[in-house]
């Protein structure tokens, strides 16, 4: 693959998450192919109420790589903490989850942008951190990890969610038969920093690791147009500049090289639910 990783190269990323619109649009395409798999913010939550000594009684939740606020929202509408704080890189993606907030009115819930590796809080002031979808992002996740276990009060809990490395492997086949990069599969897992197979040893770096769970998620899409929504702005794959960022010419080429039918893919997507190392309370 020529250039870094994208998801660990700093100049990537303000193209990657300096617009909410560019995360909302292929979100929502991976949502609406989404076949089997639970929802991740209700699985975090029932993690939580599983796993915690008292999730009726929670003080301060913080949410890393918050992005949009789904996970931050779900978690402020289900465990009715006293607090919860969600905290993300990109101005862009803070300030829509500001936005979808403000139509929630009552929840207990803030936004703060920052660096996951110097977290904003005090030691032990945390009940629970989520760190879903985020540490892929870090070349040193081992050192948010120790961040999130410096964060996490005496009896708290980290939940951290990633992904398999080969994930969406038949969408990588499909984009190198198409010749849209004909390098396709040859390319580094963007989850190369914290996947399926590192992510519980990462965590007991730092915390107790209490529970692993694996679960696959299954997507279909309907067929090029809906596909080409997803892979417009996915930063793996190495697009012609008339193609990336472009949706209806990114189906046009699809059309034109291969037969028009509906994709399945799949994702394992893994949950760490580790304690801090500071005791019960």
């Amino acid at each position: 693959m020529s250039g870094a990783n994208p998801f660990l190269d700093p100049a990537r990323q303000e193209e990657l998450y300096g617009r909410a619109s560019r995360l909302a649009g292929r979100s929502n395409a991976l949502m609406r192919a989404k076949t089997t798999g639970r929802p991740v913010p209700d699985t975090i939550v029932g993690l939580v109420r599983a796993h915690h000594e008292r999730p009726d009684r929670l003080g301060l939740v913080l949410d890393l790589g918050c992005g949009r606020g789904t996970s931050s929202l779900t978690c402020a509408q289900e465990l009715r903490p006293r607090r919860v704080v969600g905290f993300d890189a990109a101005p862009a993606l803070i300030e829509q989850a500001l936005q979808r907030a403000r139509r929630m009115p009552g929840l207990p819930v803030s936004f703060l942008q920052g660096d996951f590796h110097h977290l904003p809080v005090a030691a032990g002031s945390c009940d629970v951190v989520v760190a879903a979808f985020c540490l892929y992002h870090s070349p040193r996740p081992q050192t948010v990890v120790a961040e999130i276990g410096r964060a996490l009060a005496p009896g708290g809990l980290a939940v951290l969610v990633t992904k398999r490395l080969d994930s969406y492997r038949e969408m990588d086949q499909l984009v190198a038969a198409a010749g849209l990069d004909p390098r396709a599969e040859e390319h580094e897992s963007l989850y190369v920093s914290a996947h399926s197979g590192n992510l519980a040893g990462l965590a007991a770096v730092s915390l107790d690791v209490l529970a692993v769970e694996d679960e696959e998620h299954s997507f279909t899409f309907d067929g090029h147009d809906h596909l080409a929504e997803y892979l417009a702005t996915n930063p793996k794959y190495e697009l012609a500049p008339g193609l990336y960022g472009n949706p209806g010419a990114l189906a046009a080429t699809l059309h034109e090289f291969v037969p028009d039918r509906p994709l399945t893919t799949q994702s394992l997507v893994t949950f760490v639910v580790a304690r801090s190392r500071g005791g019960r309370p």
